[in-house]
């Protein structure tokens, strides 16, 4: 469903430029100073808001809470204008605020040249599916997603992919090739993702670093965010000591991780850590 849909409106154009902004309270302050005669207000099941939109006079500009609250100024503002109360759970705003940025992204961003392999599905799916067989519509976070091949398999075996990658062109060329979905897919830092997403049953880090003496601390911080935010977790590296470093960060954060050799893939998914609750 489209977020403008939701509001009651026809379009509507979100005051953040990215999906990435969405914590940042700047973008309070700059709906706050919107002129408006006019608004909306989205509650969630719980009658908490996630989201303000304000007529002024040329269209409806739009905030989202799903990762920051709305100031006092701005619900005063609501209440001085001639407004109407929506609702909508939170779980279809937040894959209708996804769609909207995503849709975005291919307008703005050309899309990488195409680097899939055309067997990297068949593989992934069985390697997958040797650990989770099919899933039942649970969601599953794809961290550091790229063009998508992880999230077409997920959902290949049943599951809801989350996606998110920092690589806006590789993003563009999974939407345009269908790998991705725009409603499931964000454009964000994944050293911050719990800043965007709440805990969810399962998730996927396929084919992290390579991990050496620079970027080890950024794909600590990612590694750390995604165990953070995920239940189970599967993470596929390409060399044993690797393996080894994401078992020690997984233990840092009381994570058992179980490492196994993957003879199946000799080029992307050598080796295999699979962590889950201690």
């Amino acid at each position: 469903m489209k977020a403008a849909e939701i509001l009651g409106v026809e379009e509507i154009i979100f005051v953040e430029p990215q999906f990435s902004m969405l914590p940042d309270p700047v973008y309070n302050t700059t709906l706050a100073l919107t002129p408006a005669d006019e608004g909306r207000l989205l509650l969630d099941e719980n009658e908490d808001p996630i989201a303000l939109a304000f007529n002024n006079g040329n269209g409806w500009i739009t905030g989202s809470f799903l990762c920051r609250n709305p100031s006092s100024t701005l619900i005063e503002k609501f209440e001085n204008v001639s407004g109407e109360i929506y609702q909508e759970d939170r779980a279809v705003w937040a894959a209708a605020v996804r769609e909207y940025f995503s849709l975005e992204l291919q307008r703005e961003v050309p899309p990488a040249l195409e680097d899939l392999n055309p067997k990297r599905r068949d593989i992934l799916r069985s390697l997958i599916a040797g650990f989770w067989n099919q899933g039942n519509r649970e969601t599953c976070i794809d961290c550091c997603c790229g063009s998508g091949v992880g999230s077409q398999v997920l959902r290949d075996l049943g599951f809801v992919p989350l996606s998110y990658d920092n690589d806006g062109a590789l993003l563009s060329l999974g939407l345009s090739t269908g790998r991705l979905l725009p409603e499931e897919t964000m454009w964000l830092d994944a050293t911050k993702t719990s800043h965007y997403i709440e805990p969810v049953p399962k998730g996927i880090g396929i084919m992290m670093g390579e991990i050496n003496t620079f970027s080890e601390d950024m794909w600590h911080l990612i590694v750390s965010e995604l165990l953070a935010v995920t239940k189970e977790t599967l993470i596929t590296v390409g060399t044993e000591p690797e393996a080894k470093i994401i078992r020690s960060w997984g233990e840092e954060l009381g994570r058992k991780i179980e490492i196994q050799e993957n003879p199946k893939d000799p080029i992307y998914d050598i080796w295999v850590c699979r962590a889950i609750p201690e």
